[in-house]
């Protein structure tokens, strides 16, 4: 539902135009949203992260609740009602319907959110609307989106999940992003919360730029901590053969790329295996690099970053700056958030000031 943190965390998990948020977090924050919810009936729970739930563990139950509050407050709710186009006449916003009928309105919040998943209705209309009133719309582009690899394993490791691993990112060399969590092979590369937060540091780089993934495997180890574990793993396994020696130190599925990558014969006997081919290893369980070939499809994003322009939207309203009765709310705008439930908080934020201020 959100993040339970204070509103400063919130800010700081906003990647992109973060201080254009402070107006609208202090005026409707998180904890305004989860007191909203209670008074309707609906308990919910704080699980790692900060991240907040419904005790139900049903998003249905939100939308229901929501729903229960909007019709206590009398809003009308017209579902399959497609709108082709908006235009302003006059002091009137008029709308165009996809039956072809017209109706004129005396402001309009444009809330349609992203390009990203359409089966939630984020067709980008949201954009075409607001490009129509000279709006400028910043390049989209995926976020919180999974990565495809080079030089991948699909075979070997697809279904793989990793905890307790720190992976890093380096645009042209330069490390631009490292975290410490949970990640998950797929058939086609890597996903999961700690490549979905990565995808919003490097998404404005992979264009033009070599983008490179390194994963430690072992980060709670230093390089010599790492080795006297793997010395004391050899000494155990002394008389196997390499290929059966990793079963303490890795899982099984990664096991055989490891050994494919690494200058050890999979036959070989572990008492026979030399110091520079043991530091070899360690380098590779410390250092497992890939490079990103591409994001997966924009429609498989969970938000889409760019949008609106803030520039051109007051922070205080949410109102248009150049049309008087425009107004914009949530992803539509020009701001994303990593994973946590920030992103719902920015749409919960953005939204409230514009209906107040309507």
């Amino acid at each position: 539902i959100t993040n339970d943190g204070d509103v400063e965390n919130l800010i700081e998990n906003v990647v992109v135009n973060n201080t254009f948020l402070y107006s609208a977090f202090y005026t409707f924050s998180n904890q305004d949203i989860i007191s909203l919810l209670d008074q309707y009936g609906l308990k919910v729970k704080v699980e790692r992260g900060n991240r907040v739930f419904p005790v139900s563990n049903k998003s249905s139950d939100v939308i229901k609740t929501l729903e229960k509050f909007l019709k206590d407050n009398n809003v009308n709710i017209e579902l399959r009602s497609e709108i082709r186009n908006i235009e302003k006449d006059n002091d009137k916003f008029c709308l165009e319907f996809s039956d072809d009928s017209t109706r004129y309105f005396d402001k309009v919040i444009i809330a349609t959110g992203g390009e990203s998943y359409e089966q939630t209705g984020s067709t980008g209309d949201g954009y075409k609307f607001a490009k129509n009133f000279d709006h400028n719309i910043i390049d989209l582009k995926p976020a919180l989106i999974p990565s495809e690899l080079k030089g991948y394993f699909p075979e070997e490791l697809q279904g793989l999940s990793l905890r307790n691993v720190e992976l890093s990112a380096y645009v042209n060399g330069k490390k631009v992003f490292e975290d410490f969590g949970e990640m998950l092979f797929t058939h086609y590369g890597i996903s999961g919360p700690l490549v979905l937060t990565m995808s919003n540091y490097i998404n404005k780089h992979v264009k033009d730029s070599k983008v490179e993934i390194s994963i430690d495997l072992k980060p709670a180890l230093d390089y010599e901590k790492l080795d006297n574990r793997i010395v004391k793993d050899f000494e155990t396994y002394s008389k196997k053969q390499f290929k059966n020696a990793l079963n303490d130190l890795l899982p099984k599925k990664l096991i055989p790329v490891i050994i494919a990558l690494s200058i050890i014969p999979e036959d070989k006997f572990v008492n026979q295996i030399n110091k520079k081919e043991r530091m070899h290893l360690i380098e590779l369980l410390k250092n497992f690099k890939f490079e990103f070939l591409k994001f997966r499809p924009l429609n498989e994003a969970i938000i889409t970053s760019g949008g609106i322009d803030t520039g051109e939207i007051n922070p205080s309203t949410m109102e248009s700056k150049k049309v008087p009765g425009l107004f914009f709310a949530g992803e539509v705008i020009d701001v994303d958030a990593l994973t946590g439930g920030y992103n719902l908080q920015i749409a919960y934020s953005t939204g409230y000031l514009c209906g107040y201020n309507c």
